[in-house]
């Protein structure tokens, strides 16, 4: 017997033992014990594996006879219980069994995730019937609609009607939209509002700041207590335009970093400082942390698509017909629809030895200073009056700070 048959034979014991053990602690004791244990399921699996290896046809045989022997104790006991989950389980071991002889790695990851799924019954069971709101089963499907149905009909070609938008494009946003609102629904389930907004704002700033600003707008309209905990994650997403700004710069244009680096610590410094100070400075009531409604808006979403998109077709138009001659101005307009794609396009240009340092540098900073006034409108669009003004008021000194060092060289 070779090592990888070895292998193989103990994997398929081992995904036995693993998923028996649970239904071994379930099945108690007595004559009113339930249907297999752990020995069955390990010989199942066993089985399996060996009827894989001696001939292929022995696989149908033996599972007949489980299905045989599942069939006859099912009428034999007519349990109460209507459940069918131990004959289930068993039956998916001994596939298990089948695939290790070919696919070992395969059948024991399987094997943990059933294991999984049957130790966490109770969690589970509770999730689902107790926890889980038909509102919020009814958002995670039409968001898994719009990811894994409407996205791939989308054509992905630039569409004339649409300003030369990518419809794919255009909806994957719609969907990053939606997932960012989502996120921040979910962290206020887990973490309450002060932090789950907070941690929510900061790693979805990674995908999208100004995404986020809206995200986090609509969630405030939405419940205006949140005013606080909403603020400061959109405060938060900030430092994650910072962070990618570095690494953007690192990736394509190294030698510009010396040039870059006062400005953006100066502006990371300001975005933790204002940052932490909304975030401790109020203090939201334990009683507004279950969130209240529906888990994003699709209108919210696709309006914000669309007035990107507005925006993506002038930074086409302002680069087509201005040239190179209009840098400044053609990343100052794309700096309204994503700072970090503004930043990349004038890095690319210094890289090729087209832009000198300071006016590498001052567009970028004008990109940022128009990305922060995008922000700005988000907020009040998606957020309203009170919400753009207290972001507005931390995103203006971020700026402030990002410019400061650029008048002292």
């Amino acid at each position: 017997m070779n090592d990888s048959i070895l292998i193989s034979l103990s994997v398929a014991l081992g995904c036995g033992l693993l998923i028996g053990i649970d239904r071994e602690r379930r099945k108690g004791s007595g004559p009113n014990r339930t249907y297999a244990g752990v020995r069955s399921f390990a010989l199942a699996s066993f089985t399996g594996a060996l009827a894989q290896m001696l001939h292929p046809a022995l696989v149908a045989v033996a599972a007949l006879l489980i299905f045989a022997l599942t069939i006859i104790h099912y009428w034999r006991e007519r349990a109460d219980d209507p459940g069918i989950t131990t004959e289930l389980a068993l039956f998916t071991t001994f596939l298990l069994g089948v695939n290790a002889m070919e696919n070992p790695a395969v059948s024991a990851a399987a094997a943990v995730v059933v294991a999984g799924l049957l130790t966490f019954r109770s969690p589970l069971h509770h999730f689902f019937k107790e926890s889980l709101t038909e509102l919020e089963l009814r958002d995670a499907l039409l968001l898994a609609g719009a990811a894994l149905i409407v996205l791939p009909l989308m054509p992905n070609t630039p569409v004339t009607w649409l300003a030369g938008a990518n419809p794919r494009r255009l909806w994957s946003l719609v969907i990053l939209i939606m997932a960012l609102q989502a996120g921040g629904y979910v962290a206020l389930r887990l973490a309450g509002a002060r932090l789950g907004l907070a941690l929510s704002g900061l790693a979805s700033g990674f995908v999208s700041s100004t995404a986020t600003t809206a995200a986090l707008g609509a969630r405030c309209r939405q419940q205006a207590e949140l005013l606080n905990a909403c603020v400061t994650g959109t405060l938060l997403s900030n430092i994650a335009t910072f962070l990618l700004l570095f690494i953007v710069s690192a990736t394509i244009y190294p030698a510009a970093l010396a040039t870059l680096a006062p400005s953006l610590l100066s502006g990371l410094a300001a975005a933790v400082t204002v940052s932490v100070i909304s975030l401790f400075a109020h203090q939201t009531s334990a009683e507004y942390a279950k969130p209240k409604g529906h888990a994003f808006s699709l209108t919210q979403a696709l309006l914000f698509a669309l007035i990107l998109t507005g925006v993506t077709a002038a930074v086409a138009y302002t680069n087509t017909h201005l040239g190179l001659a209009a840098v400044t101005v053609g990343a100052a307009v794309a700096g309204f629809v994503d700072v970090h794609a503004a930043a990349g396009s004038v890095l690319s240009l210094g890289a090729g030895g087209m832009l000198k340092m300071p006016e590498l540098l001052l567009a970028i900073l004008i990109a940022f200073s128009t990305n922060t006034f995008s922000k700005i409108a988000a907020a009040y669009l998606a957020g309203g009056t009170q919400f753009a003004a207290r972001t507005g008021l931390g995103l203006i000194l971020i700026m402030l700070a990002t410019w400061l060092p650029y008048f002292f060289t």
